[in-house]
């Protein structure tokens, strides 16, 4: 009997229902054997939103419930576009199809241990070494012409009047402290003139952090070997991808951003007040943004007495 995947009623059901993994391997299973690929020690991915599974040492399945179908398109589209594009691997697709109404990709298996696992223990040479990588895959991602991306909604002026219309009722609630959040009325009010709302838009995948990358150590020296996750992929300004690296790796520590922003090909002189108010704009109207949770620097908060301060503690020359 074929395996089947149910028809749930909204994402909290499906997240209830995706943490018993014994509810829906057997579907996985089947829909790789369907495609003629053996899943005799299959490994299941915990961590993410959507359903993943290594069926062996060379593929992944990664299956997307209906409500995230948009996350699907976005993958397919995204590694269409960037496939032989870039200097680093990136997944491939083998197999695309749909199981009772849930989409599925299966791709080949990038290799390298995960970035949130090799970060930590990395040397800082290293870390400014990664960090000047990553400005370069950046950089080299936004090079691709975004074709068939450009397709994918909300445009880029659509969502940062949405987001900027949303901010302060979103950082109210998470909590920011008033201290920052008496300063960002007037940040917001200079966001028009900041971020480039009709620039030619550029492919985004607003993640680059550590879980959607891999790293390997080469000669006593780690590199970045491998990056993946383009569910949520958007087209726009391409100041927006240097969020995720700034806050969650470069942690305030000049070298370190001196060398993301330099390898994404940013000089020092361009590192000035005006970049670094549009990133601090930007980094408050990111689809994710959580200053809470994601500016990884010690006592940031009682560091920094308002927005001004906290964008140079964040970015430092």
């Amino acid at each position: 009997m074929t395996a089947s995947l149910p028809d749930l009623a909204d994402f909290d059901s499906y997240r209830t229902w995706r943490a018993d993994p014994a509810r829906w391997l057997s579907a996985a299973i089947d829909i790789a054997r369907g495609h003629r690929v053996a899943a005799n020690a299959p490994r299941i991915f915990s961590t993410g939103t959507n359903l993943v599974v290594a069926l062996d040492d060379r593929l992944i399945l990664k299956i997307f419930p209906p409500m995230l179908r948009p996350q699907f398109v976005s993958e397919c589209a995204s590694l269409s576009v960037l496939h032989g594009r870039l200097h680093i691997p990136i997944p491939e697709i083998i197999a695309a199809g749909e199981r009772d109404g849930w989409p599925y990709l299966i791709t080949t298996r990038l290799s390298g241990v995960l970035g949130a696992e090799a970060w930590p223990r990395l040397s800082e040479a290293d870390k400014e070494s990664v960090l000047g990588e990553i400005g370069q895959t950046i950089a080299a991602v936004q090079r691709v012409p975004p074709g068939d991306l450009l397709r994918i909604e909300p445009a880029w002026p659509d969502f940062m009047r949405r987001q900027i219309a949303g901010c302060r009722t979103r950082h109210e609630r998470l909590g920011l402290p008033g201290k920052f959040l008496d300063g960002l009325d007037g940040l917001l009010g200079d966001a028009a003139s900041l971020i480039p709302m009709d620039a030619p838009p550029v492919i985004l995948t607003g993640e680059y952090i550590p879980e959607n990358f891999l790293l390997n150590e080469q000669g006593g020296r780690w590199r970045v070997a491998g990056l993946f996750d383009f569910g949520d992929v958007l087209t726009g300004w391409r100041d927006y991808d240097l969020l995720g690296p700034s806050a969650f790796m470069a942690a305030g520590r000049a070298r370190r951003v001196r060398s993301l922003l330099e390898g994404f090909g940013y000089s020092g002189a361009d590192i000035d007040f005006t970049l670094k108010r549009r990133l601090m704009a930007l980094m408050l109207l990111h689809r994710a943004s959580d200053p809470l949770k994601h500016i990884c620097i010690d006592g940031w908060q009682h560091q920094a007495g308002d927005l001004i301060q906290l964008q140079e503690l964040i970015w430092p020359n």
